[in-house]
């Protein structure tokens, strides 16, 4: 137990089909654009009801990486919202790193929330989702009922060193969020894959190490090597997002990692500031943000409690990576589920 927190461990458990009858279909999300706080945002968005959940994705993802809690929360009341993110997808992609800070992403969201006129909303977030979740509590906890974050954890800022840094002191500069820092360099080799394969690479990584790309190895890897689609991913979901991806090009996302530098100088104020929203946290024991050094002991001793006072629950599956809210949709919708009805 963490404190008055429940730790639990979910098995692997056969995957259940929802049935057809009681889900609605895709068919039934609507997508808009709107116009908020200078740039366009693409959303889809599914139900009515009196609370709103709004997801937000990580990388490289879209609204899409949703699809299966869209439709399950709808179809148990809620209204379910998820953009594409500054950067991505059919949302606009201003070209300068320094346009991707957490204030610009925040920002964007507290305009769609008043476009939208919500005045409060049930929070999900998944991967740079989850920061910049983190990071809407931070910064404007009176617009949140409730958040359910998932894989990456709230870092409280190190005011001694920028975050680069650290990771190249404690990684090394092969680390993957280090070969994302010049502009333009991941680009291009992304732009040497095909961009179905690349994504597909990502989506089904089960290496729980930190990820290291040499740049003699790429990011590709050998187009040589065989990728098996998982029971979870088909080769419709890949193309969504690659087709997506081959419009849009891969620099909005990756200029959020490029702003790293620039958040952590401009969040100073906010240094040692506790996250004071009800939050549940759920990361897989395979995914390789829980196995970056330190970050056990920070969920399990006290840390992370420390800077989320009202972390309810912590839950860990078992034999799950990172793309959590797709590889188990079902258990993911009723950990969500019953988490906002209490509240």
């Amino acid at each position: 137990r963490i404190q008055g927190s429940s730790i639990f461990c979910s098995s692997l458990l056969p995957k259940q089909k929802e049935s057809a009858h009681r889900e609605p279909a895709m068919e039934n999300i609507q997508h808009k654009n709107l116009s908020v706080n200078g740039i366009n945002m693409h959303i889809a968005e599914i139900g009515e009801g009196p609370s709103t959940i709004l997801f937000l994705h990580g990388f490289p993802e879209l609204w899409y990486t949703w699809r299966h809690q869209l439709i399950a929360l709808s179809s148990k009341g809620y209204r379910a919202i998820a953009p594409d993110l500054r950067g991505y997808g059919d949302t606009d992609s201003p070209p300068s790193p320094s346009s991707y800070t957490v204030f610009h992403i925040v920002g964007d969201l507290i305009a769609l929330l008043d476009a939208l006129g919500l005045e409060q909303v049930f929070l999900v977030g998944h991967d740079w989702g989850a920061v910049i979740a983190w990071h809407v509590c931070l910064l404007r906890p009176d617009r949140i009922k409730a958040l359910v974050n998932m894989s990456v954890v709230f870092h409280p800022r190190n005011p001694k060193r920028k975050p680069i840094e650290s990771m190249r002191a404690v990684l090394g500069d092969d680390y993957y969020i280090c070969r994302f820092q010049e502009y333009g360099e991941a680009e291009e080799e992304f732009a040497r894959v095909d961009t179905a394969r690349l994504i597909a690479k990502f989506l089904t990584s089960r290496n729980p190490a930190p990820l290291h790309v040499p740049k003699e190895k790429g990011f590709g890897g050998s187009p040589h090597t065989h990728i098996t689609l998982p029971s979870w991913l088909s080769e419709e979901d890949v193309n969504y997002y690659a087709n997506k991806f081959r419009q849009s090009g891969f620099t909005g996302g990756l200029n959020y990692y490029r702003a790293m530098d620039l958040n952590w100088e401009l969040t100073a104020p906010w240094t040692g500031v506790q996250i004071k929203v009800p939050v549940k946290f759920i990361v897989g024991d395979v995914d390789l943000t829980y196995n970056t050094p330190g970050v056990k002991e920070y969920i399990h001793k006290g840390g992370f409690q420390k800077m989320v006072p009202f972390l309810q629950e912590v839950v860990i599956m078992e034999g799950v990576a990172h793309f959590i809210n797709q590889e188990r949709p079902e258990e993911i919708n009723d950990h969500i589920y019953d988490f906002f009805q209490k509240f």
